[in-house]
């Protein structure tokens, strides 16, 4: 049984004051009324104590996962049918309608911290695919983030798989661009938009961490940066970050770059 469905273990969990809820804004609200009260909340489990091994990065940071409370309130109704039902076996059918996000905090931040908004990417960040920098980005960041005086925060983003189409459309789209089209018009051959993904939970998640105070975004992607100016956050200062440039994924870079990421020649050289 999924514990974060049982009502008496997230009683415990609001009580150790490790599961809460936070409004659009990252202001926290009571656990027992911000469904009734707020059409976007987010709830949190955390901190968890993780300590991670990448190539480059070796350090405990706090984990925070994070899910909407809309959806959590449709999976938690559902497990109750199931419960009356007699049908717990079918549980592992509940996660598939939730997209859980987390939140790594990396040392103790400070002011202007360092700040990286990452898409999960289950190619590159599991299986160590060369097709796109994923991978290298993620641990590339940890590193830097970690060895930075600041501190700062991941914020991993679920649900983005291959710029929000998911991985079944994205395996489409890898055959596609090994005949030639480029990732944006493979996207387009399958009826699909160059990038989908929302980042309005992201906003939500600094706003809690971060505040409205100044930081520093890891990431070459003008859309990113705009998409969470245009929620409220202002004070950003956008800082590149390529990472593990590679002849499998020189031309899916250039691509990017083509589209207004900010990565230069000299970066694709490497």
């Amino acid at each position: 049984m999924f514990t974060y469905l049982d009502p008496a273990v997230r009683e415990r969990l609001i009580a150790d004051g490790t599961f809460k809820r936070i409004d659009a804004e990252g202001q926290l609200l009571s656990p027992d009324d911000a469904l009734q009260t707020e059409s976007v909340a987010i709830n949190l489990l955390g901190p968890i104590p993780l300590p991670m091994q990448l190539p480059s990065f070796s350090q405990t940071v706090q984990w925070y996962a994070t899910v909407r409370s809309s959806e959590l309130s449709t999976v938690e109704s559902l497990a109750r049918d199931l419960r009356k039902d007699g049908s717990q076996h079918l549980f592992s059918h509940l996660v598939s309608s939730m997209a859980v996000n987390s939140v790594l905090v990396v040392g103790e931040p400070g002011e202007n911290p360092l700040v990286r908004v990452h898409s999960n990417c289950l190619t590159g960040d599991v299986f160590g695919s060369q097709r796109c920098d994923c991978g290298p980005q993620l641990d590339a960041a940890m590193q830097r983030i970690g060895d930075d005086s600041a501190g700062g925060y991941v914020i991993y983003m679920a649900g983005h798989e291959g710029r929000g189409i998911g991985l079944w459309a994205k395996a489409a789209t890898y055959l596609l661009q090994d005949t030639g089209q480029d990732t944006y018009q493979a996207n387009r051959s399958l009826g699909l938009p160059d990038d989908s993904r929302d980042f309005s939970d992201a906003a939500t998640l600094i706003k809690h961490f971060v505040g409205h105070n100044p930081f520093r975004l890891l990431s070459n992607n003008p859309k990113k940066l705009n998409d969470l100016s245009a929620h409220g956050l202002k004070d950003i200062t956008p800082i590149k970050h390529v990472a593990s440039v590679s002849d499998w994924n020189r031309r899916y870079l250039a691509a990017k770059r083509s589209r207004g990421h900010r990565i230069d020649d000299d970066d694709l050289a490497t």
